[in-house]
């Protein structure tokens, strides 16, 4: 594989009066899986429509694999693979020649390996595409974006529609993938698939990004966070602008800190000396999931 990196300076997109994505700074490292995470609304599928050249940016520049985003985009839709989030299909033609037509202007061996691909999610592909259920539709996608022999792979949603199972042979056709020095960078609202298969996390919030996060840097600040409830007599806002021990949210009746240190003694001592407050009803630390760490650092109940 060639270069698989992918770049973006001051990418930014509205529509009329919503901004879609605020100047966005991109850098994706080859041959690793960055997974792309944020509300609905947040901008992910906007950031990947801009990077293949389906959406024209309102200012800034990008490259994907090594090529300059430059009209049409042809030139980078030549170097990667795509899937966008939604389906539109032909639903007359018959599986088989619905990954011919996905295929169309790509190695004709990436056909053979798309039918294996689809053929090992076990997919009837003799029978028309308006008989397929949503998830059936999504794995042939998935099989079309998967086969060609490209240094980079952009997909919105990928897995959305699939059972655990089908879920969990896709992860592992993308580590295959990524273990050959492909580039994938996905969009997910299943925080456990993306934990499993993601090198590098992109958070994005109301258009705008908000970190770039390697994989080992989440699960060690996943392990500092402290959650805790208390009885209704505690004003958790209160709370939380009072401890000075780690950076403290209120999510509901939930009190999240994120520690400055890997020993959280110094914190309980602090929770413990604050007067009127009482022992927590409940108190975990070092078991939080990224979907915890998510919302307790961004606000939001999920990423999707």
């Amino acid at each position: 594989m060639s270069d698989g990196t992918i770049r973006a300076r001051g990418l930014c997109k509205s529509f009329g009066a919503k901004v879609a994505l605020e100047p966005c700074d991109l850098d994706i490292e080859a041959g690793r899986v960055t997974g792309l995470l944020g509300p609905n609304g947040s901008g992910k599928s906007t950031l990947m429509r801009l990077l293949v050249g389906l959406v024209r940016p309102d200012a800034g520049s990008a490259s994907v694999a090594g090529v300059a985003l430059a009209g049409d985009g042809l030139a980078v839709r030549r170097r990667c693979a795509y899937a966008p989030g939604e389906i539109g299909m032909y639903g007359e033609l018959r599986g088989h020649e619905h990954l011919d037509w996905f295929l169309r202007g790509r190695e004709r061996e990436s056909r053979a390996r798309a039918r294996a691909l689809a053929e090992s999610f076990e997919l009837p592909l003799r029978r028309r595409v308006h008989t397929y259920s949503h998830g059936m539709k999504r794995q042939l996608m998935f099989a079309a974006a998967l086969a060609p022999r490209v240094p980079v792979r952009i997909l919105d949603e990928p897995s959305e529609g699939l059972d655990p199972q089908k879920r969990s042979t896709m992860i592992q056709l993308l580590q295959e993938d990524a273990a050959r020095g492909t580039t994938v960078l996905l969009s997910s609202h299943h925080l456990g698939e993306v934990d499993r298969v993601c090198a590098t996390y992109v958070f994005l919030s109301g258009g705008r990004k908000i970190s770039t996060e390697r994989a080992e840097d989440v699960a060690r600040r996943a392990r500092r966070l402290v959650r805790a409830t208390f009885g209704p007599e505690v004003r958790l806002a209160e709370l939380a602008a009072r401890l000075r021990t780690g950076r403290a949210s209120v999510r509901g009746e939930l009190l999240i800190a994120e520690l400055d240190s890997d020993d959280p003694r110094p914190f309980l001592a602090e929770l413990a000396s604050l007067d009127g407050i009482g022992a927590p009803r409940t108190l975990d630390y070092g078991q939080a999931s990224l979907s915890d760490l998510y919302r307790g650092l961004y606000g939001v109940e999920e990423a999707c």
